[in-house]
């Protein structure tokens, strides 16, 4: 139970951080989203010991484990607009393969970097 209280409090402290940032880029007319904000501070704030890791790594582990059920509503949100599929649905479709494969391979690319590094610590 005291595990349940924990993860979900660290949860709410990243949908905290997450409308705060909203907030911000509001309120300064910027174009970057309030969510990625928010990712670059809690990273900066990891970084820099301000925020330790233990105390938002149950709530982070969490919501990755969950990650796909937050793409579902999107998923259901596109069927709204199948004409647009109908007529560009090729050119849709060589977009989201290339982004995907980009994705994969920058995410690869990118584990493999962090994983020679923390070897290299280690070692």
């Amino acid at each position: 139970m005291k595990q349940l209280i924990k993860g979900s409090l660290q949860v709410a402290g990243f949908m905290l951080i997450s409308k705060l940032m909203d907030l911000l880029a509001e309120l300064l007319h910027l174009s970057i989203p309030g969510s990625i904000l928010g990712i670059v501070l809690v990273f900066i704030l990891l970084e820099t010991k301000i925020l330790r890791l233990e105390w938002v790594e149950l709530g982070a582990n969490w919501l990755l484990a969950e990650l796909l059920l937050f793409f579902i509503p999107a998923a259901v949100g596109v069927m709204k607009y199948f004409p647009i599929f109908e007529s560009d649905g090729i050119q849709i479709l060589v977009v989201v393969l290339f982004s995907t494969i980009t994705v994969m391979v920058s995410s690869g690319l990118m584990a493999t970097l962090i994983s020679k590094r923390k070897e290299r610590k280690t070692s």
